[in-house]
């Protein structure tokens, strides 16, 4: 497996989204891998969260990091979240 490395604005985004650089890695290696905008590739993995994010309770978090695929690492553009 390629080396992962994280843009600033997907640290960024992590932060501000709820997102942890496990989960992202996670989602990475075990998630569905789809194409997205500008040829990046998106992958979704789906996690038990059981907990508040803001004024709700969620059950699950959704964890959806946009890749940049290069020869020898994979690059992190951005990070969106998603609580069911």
């Amino acid at each position: 497996m390629k080396n992962i490395a994280f843009s600033n604005h997907a640290k960024d985004q992590m932060v501000e989204r709820g997102a942890s650089a496990q989960e992202v890695i996670e989602s990475i290696h075990k998630g569905d891998r789809f194409l997205a905008k500008h040829s990046r590739i998106a992958y979704r993995h789906n996690f038990q969260y059981n907990s508040r994010w803001g004024k709700n309770f969620y059950r699950i978090k959704q964890v959806m990091p946009v890749t940049k695929e290069e020869a020898k690492e994979i690059i992190v553009v951005t990070v969106y979240t998603f609580y069911f």
